[in-house]
């Protein structure tokens, strides 16, 4: 079985795939941070935004699709993120990498298309802000892709055993 450890910035990221760390303001009220496509150098327009809110143990994903670009953020909670390679002609095809988004250390990650994501809920719930860039229509759930969470091909190694998971991810 293959062990990945946690993505360390770029040195580890499959081609296409970014993490970003953004600067914070922090004072006695809270803090505030900024998502932003000119901190990541991108040339992406995001046109679709989304969020997801979800107790703890729930695991989303595997999905994505072969013409989106997107960036995750966790602004609140903590998850435990996976970035599945499901480009066939790539080098990291069916391999996979991990990191932990949280609202405390803001990190941020942006999947090329052909990567999928999938994420478990680590705190007693979490809220993922998606941007997403794309051209054309929306692609929604008939033009995406989903892997098992469980697929062996990807063998992903997931901090829990028995996530709480939908009936398209099952």
């Amino acid at each position: 079985m293959k062990k990945y450890t946690e993505l360390q910035m770029t040195h580890d990221c499959f081609d296409g795939l970014k993490i970003h760390q953004p600067d914070c303001y922090h004072d006695f009220r809270g803090y505030y941070w900024t998502i932003n496509k000119q901190h990541h150098r991108s040339q992406d327009t995001y046109n679709h935004d989304k969020l997801s809110i979800s107790r703890q143990h729930t695991l989303r994903g595997i999905h994505g699709d072969n013409v989106t670009t997107k960036l995750i953020a966790c602004v609140h909670g903590e998850v435990y993120c996976v970035a599945a390679d499901n480009r066939i002609n790539s080098k990291t095809y069916q391999e996979w990498r991990w990191i932990m988004l949280s609202h405390s250390n803001r990190k941020q990650v942006i999947l090329p298309p052909g990567v999928g994501l999938g994420y478990l809920v680590m705190s007693e719930s979490a809220s993922i802000l998606y941007k997403w860039s794309y051209r054309g229509d929306y692609p929604d759930v008939e033009d995406q892709f989903t892997i098992k969470w469980n697929n062996l091909d990807f063998n992903i190694d997931w901090p829990i055993t028995e996530p709480i998971l939908s009936k398209r991810d099952k």
